[in-house]
């Protein structure tokens, strides 16, 4: 198969902490036809969707690292392929958040003649944190708006502690815990989320919820495939902080899946397959869903490692699969 990964520079990846490097190495592993391209790599001709892409040639059979910096130096050297995008079998759609609706754009053009993982517009649908609201029974409580005086009614009359972030964040970025034991800042800290001196229409929405408390602390994070429970592992804040993302120096565990988790996977299966998000990253603190990751969402290396897994083959099998399918 011709499969392609659209990404971030392959010298910004750290191969042993990636879901993509492992991705792309059972892809070289198995034979396939691998290609690299950038965001800005795509393009239209004469009508149609073309990409310029540097075409992968390593020798199976390398340790990781090896591997890594073998591809890295035949990006450098290989020549761009000019191609259709259609040609290609599978296309993964790698890069980190957040969205780049001009990919998205471009990429519709293509999306009936290849296997696209995530699905374009499932995933402009999923990148927004008003997602989770499609399953208002399984969420924490939750407010969004950009108006500072409804934030401050809404934390006052909760009374515990809440979880403030912007409605536009990932890997954890700008998400704080806010109460009323602390009200000589708590008014600065809603009028620079929402940007005060904005005009009301230009202000940053603000999502405001409940905040929960995980047992052992952090939050789950459960890899699906196909709706299935692929992986999972229970993430753990550092000294100090309350956010639980890797990114945000949290450290993983190993975790098994409960019952009452499992259903929460069983509630979102069916709406995720219908958007065509058959690879996603989902977090949950105290069984209740907090996010749903489409866009490039991580986790397999420390699984792996966690469980003695190889996740990765699992997901390979997957677009396999898929691929003959839509042959037939």
């Amino acid at each position: 198969m011709k499969i392609a990964f659209l990404m971030d520079p392959l010298e910004s990846i750290d191969p042993t902490s990636e879901t993509t490097s492992y991705l792309m190495y059972e892809c070289n592993q198995r034979g396939h036809d691998l290609y690299f391209l950038e965001a800005h790599d795509l393009y239209i001709r004469s009508n149609t969707i073309r990409a310029r892409m540097k075409h992968i040639t390593v020798p199976k059979n390398q340790p990781l690292l090896t591997y890594w910096d073998s591809i890295i130096q035949c990006v450098k050297t290989e020549e761009r392929f000019f191609e259709d995008v259609t040609a290609l079998d599978v296309l993964f759609l790698r890069k980190d958040p957040p969205v780049n609706f001009k990919t998205i754009d471009f990429l519709q053009l293509a999306k009936d003649d290849v296997f696209i993982i995530n699905d374009v517009q499932g995933q402009a649908n999923a990148s927004s944190k008003l997602y989770t609201l499609n399953f208002p029974e399984i969420i924490p409580e939750t407010h969004i708006t950009r108006d500072p005086g409804r934030i401050r009614r809404i934390i006052d009359e909760f009374g515990g502690d809440m979880v403030m972030k912007p409605a536009a964040g990932f890997k954890g970025e700008g998400v704080i815990k806010v109460s009323t034991r602390d009200p000589e800042n708590l008014n600065s800290l809603i009028n620079y989320y929402v940007n005060l001196s904005r005009p009301y229409e230009e202000r940053n929405p603000v999502i405001i919820q409940e905040y929960l408390h995980e047992e052992g602390g952090g939050d789950i994070r459960i890899l699906l495939l196909n709706g299935e429970i692929l992986g999972a592992m229970h993430r753990i804040p550092c000294n100090g902080e309350f956010r639980a993302n890797i990114h945000a120096g949290g450290r993983a565990e190993k975790h098994e899946v409960t019952e009452s988790q499992r259903k929460v996977c069983e509630r979102i299966r069916h709406k995720l397959i219908a958007d065509g998000l058959f690879f996603v990253g989902i977090d949950l603190i105290a069984d209740k869903l907090v996010e749903i990751n489409c866009i490039s969402p991580g986790g397999i290396p420390r699984i792996n490692r966690l469980n003695g897994d190889k996740l990765e083959e699992k997901v390979i099998d997957f677009i396999e699969t898929k691929v003959a399918e839509r042959r037939r």
